[in-house]
């Protein structure tokens, strides 16, 4: 906001001249970033804050309460997911008076990712001129529709539409929400409230799976229609981020949805200051997007998004989770697949729950690690199991062995590459680009979804279970280099320490002050 680096109480005493001056400086009268304030209300604005402690800790209530509001939308994209394991059976048992088949299922559970490939590029425009909270209000309208067309299903192709529709809600929140938390958090907790996305996601697949003991499909479909409105009501109570507002050019309401986050008692303009640089610097540098995407961070920031993503889908989580049951069934266990598979997702919810818990004390880059290391173990282990037993050996000894990798490994999937890839996307990315590069890396992490979902079968078919686990641990491997190598730790870095860290050039007030006196 100011040219120069100066002291608080400096800044107070200067002259409505001098802050005119300084601003005139920062900001270009073309800039959208242009403060809609005269001199002297910025400057008793800034006076009203004398007092409030300018360095000490934030009040970060307000931050987890938006955090645990904005990712209902995960909860709503888990219950999306998770309706066809339950209700697939029940489809084909000719529920709602027509004929749906086994392939009519398949299909049915692949067009959920076909959706949010739609969705995810969508969106990726619309959150920077709409809002991030204006568009998760706006996508409940297309999330109950397709609910109601499920209820209300005459045909087949009515939940088909249904599917896609609620697909398309589920990508678009998954770019729309995990953006929101990383601009709302201070740097401190950030990574918590990144990994509540993907422990809404497990609550909502724990939730269907749970109503898929008692209910049937028109009540399993009703509980899911009904959390988008639910979700509605909570939206209202948050304000929109505060870097959308600077986006914008509306410093007031910036200040004031800053305030709500921060707390009345701490000193908000630092780190106000700090952003409007930081969005001044993106103007002043902004290129046509596709000179954008050709910037070091932005390269970084995609590989590392595209990366994150591609091994989160392809070191088998899906698979695992689908033949959850059969491996239950392979050790002789008595326990029922609906049971089974409420075991899973009670496993899942726990273990990311401890992830938000740690993130932000051990770091992304040692719980990735642990994470893609662990899984790889397991699907080894799953694979010489399944092995050995096609091969007909006596496997009576270690029939322990698929239902405790099983476990550990959906444990350590939900430590590590479960949530953290998520939350990373909303840290990585240049301001200018931000929305639709998470676009680009959502859109691929639900087209890898789908490539497992609807051709995991086929592979089994084609190679056999264990060479399919086994090609799950050569991933896993890969995975390995790719985290020691590529992410970056971004635990403890605010948004401009990170794009330093991928490549950017410093934000330095003198340079600034040069280049306007050489422009002028």
């Amino acid at each position: 906001m100011f040219s120069k680096v100066k002291g608080y109480d400096e800044i107070t005493s200067s002259s409505d001249e001098d802050e005119a001056k300084s601003l005139k400086e920062v900001f270009s009268e073309k800039s959208p970033l242009v403060v809609k304030q005269t001199p002297v209300e910025a400057r008793t604005s800034t006076q009203q804050d004398v007092g409030r402690e300018p360095h000490g800790d934030t009040f970060k209530g307000t931050q987890y309460f938006a955090a645990l509001v904005v990712t209902i939308g995960g909860f709503i994209v888990g219950t999306t997911v998770g309706w066809s394991s339950p209700a697939g059976p029940l489809l084909e048992n000719n529920h709602y008076g027509f004929n749906v088949t086994e392939e009519n299922v398949s299909w049915i559970a692949a067009l959920v990712p076909f959706g949010a490939l739609l969705g995810c590029p969508a969106i990726g425009g619309l959150v920077d001129k709409l809002g991030r909270k204006n568009m998760m209000i706006i996508l409940t309208a297309p999330t109950f529709i397709g609910w109601a067309m499920i209820i209300w299903a005459q045909s087949v192709v009515w939940i088909y539409v249904g599917r896609i529709l609620t697909g398309f809600a589920s990508g678009s929140y998954s770019v729309i929400v995990p953006l929101y938390t990383s601009e709302i958090a201070d740097k401190e907790i950030r990574g918590t409230l990144g990994n509540y996305f993907q422990l809404q996601v497990n609550l909502g697949i724990l939730f269907i799976y749970i109503l898929g003991c008692y209910f049937d499909v028109f009540g399993l479909s009703v509980a899911c229609a009904i959390v988008p409105l639910i979700y509605l009501c909570f939206l209202v109570l948050i304000p929109e981020s505060p870097f959308f507002y600077l986006m914008k050019g509306d410093v007031d309401n910036a200040r004031l949805s800053l305030r709500f986050f921060r707390g009345r008692l701490y000193n908000i303009e630092p780190e106000l200051n700090t952003m409007q640089k930081s969005l001044a610097k993106t103007e002043r540098e902004r290129v046509p997007t596709i000179e954008a995407f050709q910037t070091k961070p932005a390269k970084r920031g995609l590989i590392v998004g595209l990366g994150s993503m591609f091994f989160q889908q392809f070191t088998g989580c899906n698979a695992i989770i689908f033949y959850a049951t059969a491996i239950f069934t392979a050790t002789g266990s008595k326990i029922q697949s609906s049971t089974s598979t409420v075991i899973v997702g009670v496993m899942a919810v726990i273990s990311t729950y401890i992830s938000t818990l740690v993130v932000d004390k051990l770091g992304r880059k040692i719980l990735l690690l642990f994470s893609v290391v662990s899984m790889g173990i397991c699907t080894f282990l799953i694979g010489g199991f399944f092995y050995l037993k096609d091969s007909n050996y006596n496997i009576s000894s270690i029939a322990f062995i698929p239902l405790v990798s099983l476990c550990i490994f959906i444990i350590a999937f939900s430590i590590g590459f479960g949530p953290i890839p998520w939350m990373m996307i909303g840290e990585i990315f240049p301001a200018q680009i931000k929305g639709i590069s998470s676009s680009i890396v959502c859109m691929s992490n639900w087209f890898f979804a789908f490539l497992v979902t609807k051709f995991f079968l086929t592979l089994v078919s084609a190679i056999f279970i264990y060479n399919t686990f086994f090609l799950f641990t050569f991933f896993s491997l890969l995975g390995i280099f790719f985290v020691i190598l590529i992410v970056p730790e971004t635990k403890g870095k605010t948004m401009e320490e990170i794009q330093l860290l991928l490549g950017a050039d410093p934000v330095l007030p003198e340079n600034i002050e040069n280049q306007n006196e050489i422009q002028g």
